[in-house]
């Protein structure tokens, strides 16, 4: 938005930010309309809330008409969380005396004398009623999500003591995504004029500090240490002090990108360094420097901004992939969602990229928000080798997945990084694509096969440590690569049991199986069932339903839809989870396949009594008779049948599935295996 139209009012001022091509002649109308509401002084109306959880804390001297704006971005963000807007007015001579005729239900506190902005926010906020304290400039305006990221970031982690916005120019360009300090105690923006919607500006990370345009803290931490410091009164330098504070106190200080703030900088003060109350920016930094002389020589040196624009640039690690995973339609992106969500725990900085390099939505988000950068775009797509070649000397770790993805940048990456490669191979392909030959004497699954044991095998040799899933695969690496650094992690990880499940299997009924009908080796399992077993299950119950679910469900399972079988397709996690909970069995009949199967993992997670075969079951200790492995169709349709009606029996598998996933498939195992060689 141009900056010409700052002083509009905030009407105009958000349709101007709306909509950033607009014509002269509808320009020229706003501004009509805009001095028409100004003289009228449309009066504004914050909500009342008894217990505020946030406490606005607006710091003002004169400029009436920018205060008034940001109020109104604030109401038409309409915040779902009660909060009160507080006025720090520090001797104002314009309307701003007299902003409570304008402004309803909103709480002033008049300065006597001229305190400047530091004492002003700290008497302003001797009023706050909230748990929190917002500190926001009164020539700034918000977005819609402003205020609830910045609230949910600081909720979700109690050694979080204090959070900021992205700060944005009137131009449409970057101001800051973090301030990043240098080790002689100069500050940076980072990203300042650039375009805020490049991947690196829009991940939730751990900074230096936070521009005091828009902060939220804690309040008790806020009591705790006196609010800011004064010995930087009047002005500058307390919004980085604050910061190494709450890390004195052994706080985080957080960047929320999903936190928008439009930041008309300088309005206040200026921008003249050698003036007014300005020139306390460089009087400021030489006290900064002396009391935090100790911290400062563990910042980086004045330049890298790679490294410094998030604290965790000891630990970083570079994920690959083929895909953004897409964590609730395919297994195998659950299993790196999973994984993504441990290294974050375990304290390490994520960039991922996938192969594509696209910003699938809401995934990528969903990504950011938890920390992760996520390249995407085309400027990466024009440049990512590029990017490796001056960066992957800040990796510690690359963690690689899927073998053409990894045979595409092995090489590049064998020449340029010198820390530790991981390769997870979720399955052997080779041996699955062999097994489905077996069965169907297709060649194209000979020529596969052949193919990916080539590109597997060559994985195997360039890479330091492989992860796998499963005893089977565990035994045949060991055996071919003696000197090499094998692991075999769980394929999926939880960290809380399912409770309340039915264990009255009385009340239970039918049959289900899930699958990802990509995957040929599902479409064999349940054209090989509906054909050779489930017939003589319905001849016994003839109302039992069989519910096959999943995605990609081709034509020709389509077509056994019936009385007793019931294509249900995709199905959200809470149906999946509340049709686990009402049949009695999940039948896994898998006749090839590699790896760990996960509905295998997923169907004990949720205690339901597994039948599978013995490639279904295959790699998994059931020492603990978890699951019955059954090959043969007439075996297998009795097994069942007599299972179906054993309520005492179902309910003991049940009980075996939850302490089968607490032995071998909790986060604190697969951190066990992780640390041994990620320190």
């Amino acid at each position: 938005m141009p900056i010409l139209f700052s002083n509009l009012n905030p009407f105009i001022n958000f349709m101007f930010l709306k909509y950033h091509l607009i014509n002269k002649y509808l320009k020229l109308l706003l501004i009509l309309i805009s001095i028409f509401l100004i003289k009228k002084n449309i009066l504004l109306k914050i909500p009342y809330f008894y217990k505020p959880l946030v406490s606005i804390i607006i710091p003002v001297h004169n400029n009436f008409r920018y205060t008034y704006n940001c109020i109104f971005s604030i109401l038409e963000a309409k915040p779902i969380i009660p909060y009160e807007i507080i006025i720090g007015d520090d001797m104002s001579k314009d309307k701003t005396k007299s902003i409570e005729k304008y402004i309803k239900n909103i709480r002033v506190h008049n300065n006597n004398e001229k305190y400047n902005f530091l004492m002003n926010c700290n008497e302003a906020a001797k009023l706050s009623k909230g748990k929190y304290v917002l500190f926001l400039n009164n020539d700034t305006k918000v977005n819609k999500e402003w205020l609830i990221s910045l609230i949910k970031l600081i909720e979700s982690d109690e050694n979080i003591g204090m959070v900021g916005s992205k700060l944005i120019n009137p131009d449409g360009t970057l101001q800051e995504a973090g301030g990043i300090v240098w080790n002689n105690g100069e500050c940076a923006n980072f990203g300042r004029g650039d375009n805020l919607d490049k991947p690196e500006y829009n991940y939730i990370k751990e900074v230096d500090y936070i521009s005091g345009a828009s902060i939220l803290i804690r309040k008790s931490i806020w009591e705790k240490i006196g609010g800011f410091d004064k010995r930087y009164i009047p002005a500058y330098y307390e919004d980085t002090d604050l910061a190494f504070e709450l890390r004195k106190h052994g706080y985080k200080v957080m960047y929320q990108p999903k936190s928008v703030v439009i930041h008309y900088e300088g309005i206040s003060n200026g921008r003249d360094l050698s003036s007014g109350i300005k020139k306390f920016q460089l009087v400021n930094k030489i006290k900064f420097v002396e009391k935090w002389k100790n911290e400062l020589k563990y910042q980086k040196e004045q330049g890298n901004t790679f490294l410094s624009r998030d604290r965790r640039y000891n630990k970083r690690i570079l994920v690959i992939n083929n895909e953004i995973p897409i964590f609730n339609k395919d297994t195998e992106s659950r299993c790196i969602f999973m994984y993504l969500n441990l290294f974050i725990e375990i304290g390490l900085q994520v960039t991922f990229i996938s192969d594509s390099l696209e910003k699938i939505e809401p995934y990528t988000t969903i990504l950011q928000q938890k920390g992760i950068e996520v390249l995407y775009g085309d400027w990466y797509k024009k440049n990512l080798e590029n990017w490796m070649k001056n960066n992957l000397i800040y990796f510690k770790y690359v963690y690689l997945q899927s073998p053409k993805t990894t045979q595409k940048y092995i090489d590049f990456i064998r020449n340029y990084f010198s820390g530790k490669i991981f390769y997870f191979a979720y399955d052997l392909h080779y041996i699955r694509l062999s097994r489905e030959y077996n069965i169907t004497q297709n060649e194209e699954s000979k020529k596969q096969s052949e193919m990916f044991r080539i590109i597997e095998m060559e994985i195997f040799f360039k890479v330091d440590i492989i992860y796998v899933v499963g005893n089977y695969e565990y035994q045949i690496l060991q055996k071919q690569f003696e000197q090499k650094t094998i692991r075999n992690i769980p394929i999926f990880i939880y960290e809380n049991q399912l409770t309340n499940v039915e264990k009255d299997f009385s009340k239970r009924k039918d049959l289900v199986f899930v699958a990802d009908f990509l995957d040929s080796s599902n479409i064999d399992a349940v054209l090989w069932f509906s054909k050779e077993i489930y017939p003589k299950i319905v001849e016994k119950f003839p109302e039992i339903i069989w519910h096959i679910v999943g995605p990609n469900i081709t034509d020709e399972i389509k077509k056994l839809q019936s009385r007793n079988i019931k294509i249900e397709g995709s199905l959200s996690d809470e149906d999946l989870h509340s049709l686990y909970q009402k049949c009695r069995i999940a039948v896994i009949p898998l006749r090839f396949g590699s790896g760990v199967k996960s509905k295998i993992i997923e169907a004990a997670y949720n205690q339901i009594p597994i039948v599978t075969t013995s490639i279904g079951g295959e790699g998994l200790d059931n020492s603990l008779g978890t699951f019955i492995m059954e090959d043969d169709a007439e075996k297998m349709s009795k097994l069942i049948s007599e299972l179906y009606m054993d309520f005492s029996e179902l309910k003991k598998m049940s009980n075996l599935g939850k302490k089968f996933i607490e032995t071998y498939f909790t986060i604190n195992k697969a951190k066990e295996e992780l640390l041994k060689d990620m320190v």
